[in-house]
């Protein structure tokens, strides 16, 4: 059985149309994998992580994420693409002007759930899963960094996802509140999940290992150590 979430071969990503980040890229990510995406600001991670959600289109090499073909994928395929990807971002993107359960009920609705028991049920469940039963009711500026960054966690549970793609998650967080985010993600893979993480705290990646990729002169390669 083919347990690959994520398969790139000789993709080149591009920006603003024709502009060149990174070229030749290979990636394997398979099922319960933790996956490190690390390199300096700027030199493309995002971009690639971009690209694995069809946020930039594949116009050279072969890419599958979820069972998706990105060379083929159809506009109206791509909403069924990102249900099967949950996002996890520096910044926590959390609606502020609502409770914890109404930010996770949101997006549980506007991904077509419909029955108000499934989708309480779900939510309860991705809390529980982050520790986080307790503050349903609080608004998200009642948190501190490390647990909205947690909400941000169930919120991209709540559709099972096959893969985690997180971008700098630790990015505005403290050492020890980092770290209590990453045994969080390291868990998730455990269970089966795939997660990619971009990061340039390599103390992070010393701590918690997993497979490393690194980019650097617009290339991205495995790194079998790292230290």
């Amino acid at each position: 059985m083919d347990n690959r979430v994520v398969d790139l071969q000789e993709v080149e990503v591009l920006q603003h149309g024709d502009v060149s980040v990174l070229s030749d890229v290979n990636l394997t990510i398979t099922e319960g994998e933790f996956t490190y995406l690390v390199g300096k600001t700027g030199v493309g991670k995002s971009s690639l992580i971009k690209l694995l959600y069809a946020d930039l289109p594949l116009k050279k090499g072969k890419a599958s994420v979820a069972n998706y073909d990105l060379a083929t994928i159809k506009h109206k395929e791509i909403p069924l693409l990102r249900r099967n990807i949950g996002m996890v971002f520096q910044d926590f993107n959390l609606l502020y002007d609502r409770d914890i359960e109404a930010n996770l009920a949101f997006v549980l609705q506007a991904t077509d759930w419909k029955n108000k028991t499934e989708i309480d049920q779900r939510v309860h469940e991705v809390l529980e899963a982050v520790n986080l039963k307790e503050k349903r009711k609080a608004k998200p500026h009642q948190l501190s960094g490390g647990e909205q960054q947690r909400v941000a966690i169930a919120r991209a549970l709540l559709n099972k996802p096959k893969l985690i793609l997180a971008d700098e998650p630790t990015g505005n967080l403290d050492p020890e509140v980092s770290d209590e985010i990453l045994e969080l993600l390291h868990n998730i893979a455990l269970q089966g999940t795939a997660v990619l993480m971009a990061t340039h705290d390599y103390r992070l990646i010393n701590k918690y290992p997993g497979t490393v990729y690194g980019i650097e002169n617009h290339t991205l390669e495995k790194r079998t150590m790292f230290s």
